[in-house]
C-alpha cells in the first residue's frame, strides 16, 4: 500500500532532487557563514578604550573591538584610549560588524562611524596594540600591524613611553604580583 507521500516518479529522480536541494542549502549556508553580520546602533557608554555599549532595538549590547587591545584600567594610557573612543563614538550612530562572541558574552566586532573604522583609528593614534593572538582577518590584521609599527616609529600615544607594556602582559604581571603578595601575606601570618 502506498502512502500519500509516495509519488509515481522513479527513485532515481527523487534522489537527484534531494541531492540538489541538499547542495543548494549547503551552498547557501556556506555563503551566509562567510558574510559579516552588520547592524547599526547608538553608543550609550564607553567602558574603556576597546569596549563600548551600543543601544540596538531598545536593548544594550556590549561590544569589544576586534583585533586590538587598549591599555587596561590603572595602566598607563588607559584614560587616553578611553577618552579617544569616547570623543569618537559617544552618543553617535555606529555600524557594528560582528566577528565573534568572547568568553564574557561580548560581541567582538569592527565598529565604524562615518566611514572610519574605530579599531584602525585607535592603533593609528598609538592608543592600542594590534592583537595578533585574536586578529585573524586578512588583510585587516596585516594593516593593523603596519599601523602599529608606524605609531611606534612616530612615538605616538603609548609608544612615547620608553617601555610600553602590552595589556595581556600587564594582566599576566598583575596576576603574578597578586599571587606573590598572597604568598608573602601567608608567610607573614604563618610566623605569628
Amino acid at each position: 500500500m502506498r502512502s500519500l507521500c509516495d509519488s509515481e516518479k522513479p527513485e532515481g529522480i527523487r534522489a537527484m532532487k534531494g541531492r540538489y536541494w541538499c547542495s543548494a542549502i549547503c551552498a547557501a549556508l556556506m555563503f551566509a557563514a562567510g558574510q559579516a553580520w552588520a547592524w547599526e546602533g547608538v553608543v550609550s557608554k564607553v567602558l574603556d578604550g576597546d569596549s563600548i555599549q551600543v543601544q540596538r532595538d531598545g536593548r544594550t549590547v556590549e561590544v569589544r573591538l576586534y583585533g586590538i587591545d587598549t591599555p587596561e584600567h590603572r595602566q598607563a594610557y588607559s584614560n587616553k584610549a578611553r577618552q579617544f573612543t569616547r570623543e569618537m563614538l559617544y552618543r553617535k550612530r555606529v555600524t557594528v560588524e560582528e566577528k565573534d562572541v568572547d568568553r564574557y558574552g561580548r560581541r567582538v566586532a569592527l565598529v565604524a562611524w562615518q566611514g572610519r573604522l574605530v579599531n584602525r583609528e585607535l592603533v593609528r593614534a598609538g592608543l592600542a596594540w594590534h592583537y595578533p593572538r585574536y586578529c585573524r582577518s586578512q588583510p585587516l590584521c596585516g594593516e593593523l600591524a603596519v599601523l602599529e609599527q608606524g605609531a611606534r616609529a612616530s612615538r605616538l600615544g603609548l609608544w612615547a613611553d620608553p617601555e610600553p607594556v602590552a595589556p595581556w602582559e600587564w594582566k599576566k604581571r598583575q596576576r603574578a604580583g597578586s599571587a606573590d603578595r598572597g604568598s608573602w601575606y601567608r608567610r607573614f601570618l604563618s610566623r605569628w
